[in-house]
């Protein structure tokens, strides 16, 4: 009886011994694991910025800008999410594909005040505008737009700032929320010039009020400290359904969408990167990336074929001809069905692109050559700071 006692502890010491190895070797392979994750991280976090191209979720459909206000509903985020999010599109934006490019989770809506901001907040905003709302009020054009400007935005991350304790910029608490962050401004000043389409407010001036309230919000950003900021581009919003129906059929460019309004934005983004040059220059400590979106959807544009699109200019959600698009029967409304297969298509519901698209774009971004200077430089640079 003692023998087989003494045995029988014996194993189970044996038995307790191993378990302990084993489980230490487990927790030591997370903790490894974990670190290894933080070490590939450049960032920390994101703090993004913009209209319904970079918005996570701060819109839903009750606020959402007039003509797109089911966002809320299927088939919104059918592809990758499986069911919506309040992102105008069929799943991921670029915002989100860098993020998990940074191996960082997705950017939580700051209205979303219950979710996890350790990684970063995004206070982009549907149907927002550049030029305050104020202006659109004063010129009797704020009837179906969204009230939120980019100044909205400043001021929710000023609040932001406050709630984790940044009140002073050299206190260790405004240094953790700017040193390890990478600020990511997303295209914005589409809707200014949409919302005074058929008024007497001319292009021109729409384009300095725009650039000028832009403009003196990045400077707003690099003043509290952001030392890594890319700001985009407009795209070729000529390309878009909305643009093509509404325009006549001979206003046409060399890639078949509509003239006027591509060289609008154009001509926007020549003074954007001449104002982004400016700032490099006052602000040397930090490093501006301007992302070229006008570029990128022109190069897809012209060979569409070559990155898997086999429609380009029709939309996937949408109803009506000739580019599968109406202006008062969008996506989202019951009546509306979407395509069988996004991934083929540039556009998602009419001004909005697919999670292809954004695919697309967001690679030309963080891997190719339409950021200057090149994404992976900004990396490099973060990565050598102590």
């Amino acid at each position: 009886m003692a023998t087989l006692f003494s045995t029988h502890s014996s194993s189970q010491n044996i038995l307790i011994t191993f378990t302990i190895i084993f489980l230490a070797s487990s927790l030591l392979h997370s903790y490894s694991a974990i670190t290894e994750t933080d070490q590939r991280r450049p960032f920390k976090k994101i703090y993004a910025f913009g209209d319904s191209f970079t918005d996570t979720g701060n819109t839903e459909s009750l606020s959402g800008p007039n003509g797109f206000v089911r966002v809320s509903s299927p088939p919104y985020g059918t592809t990758f999410f499986h069911h919506p999010t309040n992102r105008y599109s069929d799943g991921r934006l670029v915002i989100d594909f860098v993020a998990q490019s940074l191996s960082l989770p997705f950017l939580p809506p700051y209205r979303n005040r219950k979710a996890n901001r350790t990684y970063g907040v995004n206070f982009a905003v549907a149907g927002s505008t550049a030029i305050n709302h104020a202006f659109f009020v004063k010129n009797n054009l704020s009837l179906d737009i969204t009230p939120e400007s980019i100044q909205t935005q400043m001021m929710w991350f000023d609040k932001y700032l406050e709630s984790e304790g940044c009140k002073d910029p050299e206190s260790d608490q405004c240094k953790e929320a700017f040193d390890d962050a990478l600020f990511w401004v997303g295209e914005i000043g589409v809707n200014d010039y949409a919302y005074t389409i058929g008024s007497t407010v001319s292009g021109d001036t729409i384009r300095k009020l725009a650039i000028n309230t832009f403009t003196e919000f990045l400077q707003g950003l690099l003043k509290k400290g952001a030392k890594y900021v890319v700001v985009e581009a407009l795209p070729t919003t000529g390309c878009l359904p909305l643009a093509m129906t509404l325009a006549p059929s001979d206003d046409r460019d060399d890639i078949g969408c509509v003239k006027s309004v591509n060289n609008q934005s154009n001509a926007h983004n020549l003074v954007l990167q001449s104002k982004v040059s400016d700032l490099r220059q006052q602000f040397p400590q930090a490093i501006i990336v301007y992302a070229d979106y006008w570029n990128a959807y022109r190069t897809v544009m012209q060979s569409p074929e070559k990155y898997g699109f086999k429609e380009s200019l029709k939309a996937c959600c949408g109803t009506g001809e000739p580019y599968n698009f109406e202006v008062f029967n969008t996506c989202g409304n019951p009546s509306v069905t979407a395509c069988s297969n996004p991934a083929q298509y540039i556009n998602w519901d009419g001004v909005h692109l697919t999670e292809a698209m954004y695919k697309v774009v967001a690679d030309m971004f963080i891997d190719g050559n339409l950021c200057n200077p090149p994404f992976k430089t900004l990396l490099e640079r973060k990565l050598r700071q102590p």
